[in-house]
C-alpha cells in the first residue's frame, strides 16, 4: 500500500506487503525489504550533512550513497534517514523506530534495535542488535554500541559501549549515574549543614 503524497524516486526498490502511509518522500536508490511499515512525513535518503571548508566557506560534499532497509521494519512519522556518503545506511531487519529521530548518513542498525522518539544519531555510527534507546537520546559521530545495550533517556553518548546500561550526559553506567543523582539531590542538606558549622566557627 503506497499512500496519498508519497513520492518514490528513480530506481527504488520495494519489497512485499510493505505500507506507506501518506506523504512520505523515498529518495532514489532507496532499497526496502517486506512487510515495512513507513509512517506519514518520514523522509527516506535524504542528503547526509556532508560539507567541506573550501576556502573559507562550506562546500557541499556529494552523497552518493544509498539507504537500505531490511525486513520487518517499522518507521516512525517525521523520523529520518538519510543517505550514505558511499555505500549505505543500513536498518537491518526487525529494528523498530519511533517518530521524529534522525539517523545520519552511512549509521548501521542492528537486527531487532528499538530507538524511541526524538533520538538523534550521527554520522557512521554502528549499533548491535536488540539495542534499547530511549527519547532523546543523542550520539555522537563514529562510535559503536554493543549488542544488548540500553541507552536511558536524553543520555548523550560520547564514545563507544558494549552492554549495560547508560544514563545521563555523558553517559555512564546506570549504577554510576543512580550515584550521581542520589549524590546532587542531597547537595542542599550537605550546604546548609557546612553552613552551620561556618556559623558555629565563625567562619
Amino acid at each position: 500500500m503506497i499512500g496519498a503524497g508519497t513520492y518514490i524516486g528513480l530506481e527504488s526498490v520495494i519489497g512485499a506487503q510493505t505500507m506507506i502511509y501518506p506523504n512520505v518522500t523515498i529518495r532514489e536508490r532507496t532499497t526496502i525489504g517486506s512487510r515495512v511499515i513507513i509512517h506519514s512525513g518520514a523522509v527516506i535518503g535524504a542528503d547526509g550533512f556532508g560539507f567541506e571548508m573550501v576556502d573559507g566557506r562550506y562546500a557541499k560534499v556529494r552523497q552518493m550513497g544509498i539507504v537500505q532497509i531490511d525486513d520487518d521494519v517499522e518507521i516512525g512519522a517525521n523520523a529520518t534517514i538519510d543517505r550514505a556518503r558511499f555505500g549505505r545506511t543500513w536498518i537491518q531487519r526487525g529494528v523498530k523506530i519511533d517518530n521524529l529521530v534522525q539517523i545520519a548518513h552511512n549509521v548501521v542498525i542492528g537486527e531487532d534495535t528499538a530507538i524511541a522518539a526524538q533520538t538523534g544519531i550521527a554520522g557512521s555510527v554502528r549499533i548491535g542488535k536488540q539495542v534499547l534507546i530511549a527519547g532523546q537520546a543523542g550520539l555522537v559521530g563514529h562510535i559503536e554500541v554493543g549488542d544488548h545495550t540500553i541507552i536511558g533517556a536524553q543520555s548523550g553518548l560520547s564514545k563507544s559501549i558494549s552492554g549495560g546500561a547508560w544514563l545521563q550526559s555523558p553517559a555512564v553506567p546506570l549504577a554510576n549515574a543512580k550515584q550521581h543523582i542520589a549524590w546532587t539531590h542531597r547537595l542542599g542538606k550537605l550546604f546548609a549543614r557546612v553552613k552551620a558549622i561556618e556559623k558555629k566557627l565563625d567562619l
